[in-house]
């Protein structure tokens, strides 16, 4: 079984920047596909990002292309999201979610394990 947590979560303005990590547990952890979350008050959860088990391969979501972007670090059992340019719309809690397989849009029903979330604030 895999255990992530959060954390990096914060109040940012506009246009600043953030970097989320996503601290795994496992020894399968290396073997998972790993994404990114999120969701705003009253919103459904979202997909924002995912990287597949070895990395390279990666997915975004219109809305982030560009400004955000995923990797992880296997040895040390950690998934980020560094996050530029943010957005007020970027508001919300994300989520760590980890799934044996990796696709291009996964939703969140897909997903095998989750973390319980940071949260983003950004002002004006």
């Amino acid at each position: 079984q895999v255990q992530l947590v959060e954390s990096g979560g914060g109040l940012v303005q506009a246009g600043g920047s953030l970097r989320l990590s996503c601290a795994g547990s496992g020894r399968t952890f290396s073997s998972y596909a790993m994404a990114w979350f999120r969701q705003a008050p009253g919103k459904e959860r979202e997909f924002v990002a995912s990287i597949r088990w070895s990395g390279g391969t990666t997915s975004y979501a219109d809305s982030v292309k560009g400004r955000f972007t995923i990797s992880r670090d296997n040895a040390n059992n950690t998934v980020y999201l560094q996050m530029n340019t943010l957005k007020p719309e970027d508001t919300a809690v994300y989520y760590c979610a980890a799934d044996r397989w990796f696709r291009n849009n996964p939703s969140p029903g897909g997903m095998d394990y989750w973390g319980k979330g940071t949260l983003v604030t950004v002002s004006s």
